[in-house]
């Protein structure tokens, strides 16, 4: 029988809203996080001259024949977990057969994705989005990413007004057990007189776009879901991220011509579903900034209404927009 591939952290709730929306469907869905590979997920795998790959996927509860996958939706999955008799080297030895093997057979599969790993992981580079985003025909701010205090005060001086600074890679990293985020930052003049650790790693840089509000504008398929995010405090004007309780949002529509734009960049960077993010300015330009193709979308659907989960289940099943 078809059957939904669903490949996500056991505890991400979002998942759970997919998966009740493809079985409130008539889908066939099974339920896998790689976390239970291998002590409590069992593969066997088999190809030859006559078929694809074929064989199970199997856990105390469920089995599925790979033939049978019609689609599937890989959304932020656990580490593998081994025994704790292994040595670190041999977990590492491990690990490396597992990526290599469930997930090189995974990822074989000719079947729909939402999004497909290696299409995520290159669409995660910041400096392919913008490319990519101007190339598609969306407008995208003035960029330098460098580790050269003089290009950055050059940059400054050349887009002749203010200009932020924010992490290249993810924002988030941990430091004394605690969940730290590294937020959008106003470069000051103070700042460039003083750029003491710009020359450590790569940092981003951008030309300040005035804004009315930002939109969050979740992309399943060929559906866009718009939301407006306004701000309600300083913070969070800078970036919304640093103050989620001021937030309000409000459904909107997307001009055409930045819909175009946005399903030129999907097709481009070959996904299915992606969170970008945009500044709408006080005339109503619409400013790319980046896109996650894993990005979190359940809290603007919870906001708004929109049936982004629905729309998800819709894609993964084959349902036309």
């Amino acid at each position: 029988m078809p059957t939904v591939l669903v490949i996500a952290a056991r505890d991400d709730w979002p998942t759970d809203r997919v998966v009740k929306a493809l079985t409130d469907g008539g889908a066939e869905v099974f339920r896998m996080d790689t976390a239970e590979f291998p002590q409590e997920l069992t593969l066997a795998g088999r190809i030859d001259a006559w078929r694809g790959w074929a064989g199970g996927l199997t856990t105390a509860h469920r089995a599925v024949d790979l033939a049978d996958v019609s689609a599937v939706y890989y959304r932020a999955p656990g580490a593998f977990a081994f025994p704790d008799a292994m040595s670190e080297p041999e977990r590492r030895f491990a690990a490396a057969q597992a990526r290599a093997g469930l997930g090189g057979i995974i990822t074989a599969l000719d079947c729909r994705w939402v999004n497909h790993p290696a299409a995520m992981s290159r669409a995660e580079y910041k400096p392919l989005q913008l490319a990519t985003a101007r190339d598609s025909g969306l407008i995208i701010p003035p960029t330098l990413i460098t580790n050269a205090p003089d290009a950055v005060r050059a940059f400054v001086g050349d887009i002749g007004g203010q200009a932020i600074c924010k992490p290249v890679a993810t924002p988030v990293f941990v430091e004394d057990d605690r969940l730290k985020t590294v937020y959008t930052h106003r470069v000051t003049e103070a700042d460039l007189d003083d750029l003491r650790g710009i020359d450590t790693t790569a940092h981003l840089f951008q030309a300040w776009v005035d804004k009315a509000h930002e939109v969050r504008l979740t992309v399943v398929g060929d559906r866009l879901f718009a939301a407006e995010v306004h701000a309600g405090s300083a913070a969070a004007h800078t970036d919304w991220r640093s103050d989620y309780a001021s937030l309000t949002y409000r459904p909107t529509a997307t001009p055409d011509n930045v819909a175009d734009g946005v399903r030129r960049y999907m097709s481009a960077l070959g996904l299915r579903f992606t969170a970008a993010d945009f500044i709408v300015s006080p005339d109503g330009e619409w400013t790319f900034l980046e896109a996650n193709p894993c990005g979190q979308w359940d809290w603007i659907e919870h906001a708004t209404g929109m049936p982004i989960a629905s729309a998800i289940a819709d894609e993964l099943r084959g349902v036309p927009a």
